[in-house]
């Protein structure tokens, strides 16, 4: 009998998992978001909450819901897992059809890890990764692409995409990849030049990474997302992890940029305060979990060089996570604030700056400088968080205000979600493109 209890205690901690137990979020509505969040104390549970919105995509005839003003098309439809955008400078646009891996045997071990894998799954995010990335033309401009080309495929779960000049690049999970473009070109050939090595390995946890060239075209920047929730795999099997890297573009040279970023995604270059300077990179990122529906807020900051951001030790600036041991304090002493919080659990992915966008004009009390943000949506909260798209407005180079939904119905009556957000572009008639995974759809908002 002894030896069966782990056994037993296990299978019920999954069914357990399965069924979605745990506590409810106690803060009200909108507490967790804006420059100064209400932060609580950590909930400490031996089961984690677990609140999942099952994938039940789209009926034919079902939209998302947008913002008064606007309205809403499928762009491209029956695509597989897309996850992505970018727009090229003659106005296609390129969609990665992705997702994680296959070769990470050291991810998601164990009892916990298998819960995990069954929740993912429910959730619509275990299907294989297509690995390739898709071109779109929409050359009338009547919001639906006569083109449709393989641009790129046989990549490594790939997701950032940028051009610079007669260069392209895309972030497999891996390596930044390097191809000859000419503008107009539908599909590319050859293998490209690996440019640099970016952090993967057996347990590559948070795969994805995002790519942006410096405004100046000389530097790349990639995210590189945390190989656990809260270190619990070894501070070692962190280097070089929930970081931003720099990287020369000439020469592939590449250094730490920001640090402490449990899993950083979107990227934007906003102006900076004042006109001070250049402008400012800001990125999206996704907090820890485990600790409580209302911990941690995910945000929205600007990165600084050099900046640390106190994942795994503190998070939301100095606030210690006392499940990492050793601690670090004088890394917590310097650790960062975000600029602001977005909501806790939101899986804040997709940023793209307004820029020229009419989208903002149409929205209530929306300033036309800010950014737009695809939220994924939770599954460590109760009740649900994310799943819609938002618009922040900013002033003088920082997020003012609370965010304006302009997108929504992404879960149904009865908690499915028929679509997730994710990556989000401006095309170039200035129309929002939302990349939605589960429901293998383009979304185009534009002004009603």
């Amino acid at each position: 009998m002894q030896r069966l209890r782990p056994a037993l205690v296990a299978a019920l901690a999954a069914a357990a998992a399965l069924c979605g137990c745990g506590e409810s979020a106690r803060l009200p509505s909108g507490a967790d978001v804006g420059p100064h969040p209400t932060l609580v104390e950590p909930v400490k549970r031996v089961l984690p909450t677990t609140h999942i919105a099952p994938s039940k995509p789209w009926q034919h005839g079902q939209l998302p819901t947008p913002a008064a003003g606007l309205q809403v098309q499928a762009f491209a439809t029956e695509l597989e897992h897309p996850r992505w955008l970018a727009v090229l400078p003659n106005g296609d646009v390129l969609v990665a059809e992705t997702n994680a891996p296959a070769d990470r045997p050291d991810d998601r071990k164990g009892i916990k890890g298998w819960v995990m894998g069954k929740l993912m799954s429910r959730a619509g995010a275990a299907v294989p990764s297509p690995n390739r990335i898709t071109l779109l033309r929409d050359a009338d401009g009547d919001g639906r692409p006569e083109v449709r080309e393989v641009f790129l495929q046989g990549l490594n779960s790939p997701f950032g995409m940028a051009v610079v000049g007669d260069r392209f690049y895309v972030a497999n999970t891996d390596a930044v990849l390097e191809f000859a473009y000419t503008r107009g070109q539908t599909t590319l050939a050859g293998p490209g030049r690996r440019l640099t090595d970016l952090p993967a390995g057996s347990i590559n946890h948070h795969w994805t990474k995002s790519l942006i060239a410096s405004p100046d075209g000389s530097k790349l920047y990639a995210t590189v997302g945390s190989n656990s929730n809260a270190a619990e795999n070894g501070i070692e099997a962190e280097q070089g992890r929930a970081a931003i890297w720099e990287i020369d573009r000439a020469t592939g040279a590449k250094r730490l940029f920001a640090t402490g970023l449990r899993n950083a995604n979107g990227m934007a270059w906003m102006p900076a305060p004042g006109g001070a300077g250049g402008p400012v990179l800001w990125t999206v990122a996704n907090e820890r979990d485990e600790i409580g529906s209302d911990l941690v807020p995910d945000y929205l900051t600007s990165v600084r060089d050099g900046g640390f951001y106190g994942w795994p030790y503190s998070w939301y600036g100095q606030h210690v996570d006392v499940r990492v041991q050793p601690q670090q304090p004088e890394l917590v002493a310097r650790a960062i604030v975000p600029d602001y919080a977005l909501g806790a659990h939101v899986a804040a992915l997709g940023l793209t700056a307004a820029g020229r966008s009419p989208l903002p004009g149409v929205l209530p009390g929306a300033a036309q400088s800010g950014v737009f943000i695809g939220m994924h949506g939770s599954w460590n909260r109760r009740p649900l968080s994310g799943y819609k798209v938002v618009y922040l407005p900013f002033a003088d180079g920082r997020p003012q205000g609370q965010p304006v939904d302009v997108l929504t119905g992404f879960l149904g009556p009865e908690g499915e979600a028929r679509g997730r957000p994710v990556g989000v572009a401006i095309d170039s008639r200035g129309a929002l493109l939302v990349a939605d995974d589960v429901g293998n759809t383009i979304w185009r908002v534009t002004p009603r």
